[in-house]
This record gives structure tokens, sequence and C-alpha cells, in this order.
């Protein structure tokens, strides 16, 4: 019985705050290049939904269809929406302002470039499911 409890707490060790600092740094993330050669690697973080929609990053106006896309992803969204295109990039910027550290949203724009369409749902999807989620755009 002891050797239980020493194999289960063992497994249950508690997250140090060096460990912590280490998570808030981010991932270093391979994204779709910007043009053939010219590949895209940046530091990101997985931001939370539902604080960006606390903190007014995600308007009121926008809560309903970013509830739609989180939870049932692009087929769970009303096509008959004239809005819904326009609205769908503006919660994708909001989440890729978010999980862009570096380089930022600013520094790409400042660099004269802007995300393209697969960069921009490459960065929605790792927020949705890590790094995983990006073996699609790598192929």
């Amino acid at each position: 019985m002891n050797e239980m409890y020493e194999s289960i707490k063992s497994a249950n060790v508690v997250t140090s705050f060096e460990d912590l600092k280490q998570y808030a740094k981010g991932q270093i993330v391979e994204l779709p290049p910007f043009a053939e050669g010219m590949p895209f690697v940046a530091r990101m973080r997985r931001p939370s939904m539902l604080y960006l929609a606390k903190t007014g990053q995600i308007p009121n106006t926008l809560l309903n269809k970013a509830g739609q896309l989180f939870n049932g992803g692009g087929a769970a969204l009303d096509s008959d929406d004239s809005s819904m295109l326009q609205d769908v990039y503006d919660i994708a910027m909001v989440v890729c302002k978010a999980s862009l550290l570096s380089p930022t949203i600013e520094d790409i724009e400042e660099a004269g470039l802007e995300l393209s369409d697969d960069q921009i749902m490459a960065i929605f999807n790792y927020t949705q499911g890590g790094v995983k989620a990006l073996e699609q755009f790598r192929k």
C-alpha cells in the first residue's frame, strides 16, 4: 500500500513557480511561411478565450459568434449571415494579437507585412489544440 501511495505522490508533483515563469514565456512555433523560403517562427502562447471576452478584447457584439467558432468550429457559424466573414476575421485577429509574443502583430505590420489566411488559421488552430494542431500546415 505504501508503494502505491509513493508512486501516486511522485506522479502528482506540484508545478513550481519557476515552471510557471517558463510557461509564461510561450512556446516557439513554426507557422506557414510568408513566402517560399521565408520561414515564419514565432514565440506564442495559448490565451484564454474567456479572459479575452471578460477583458473586452472580444467585443460583446462578437461574443455569440466567438462562442460558435470556439465550440463548433467554422461549421457552427451561420453562412447566411452577411457579416460572418468580417466577424470571424475580427475574432481571429484578437486571437492572433493575444497569441503572438514575438514577433507581435505590430512588429509584423511595421515590417510591411500582414498575416496570410494560412497563418491566421494556423495561429487560431494552435490556440485551440496546441502544436499538434499545426501538423496539417507542415505538409
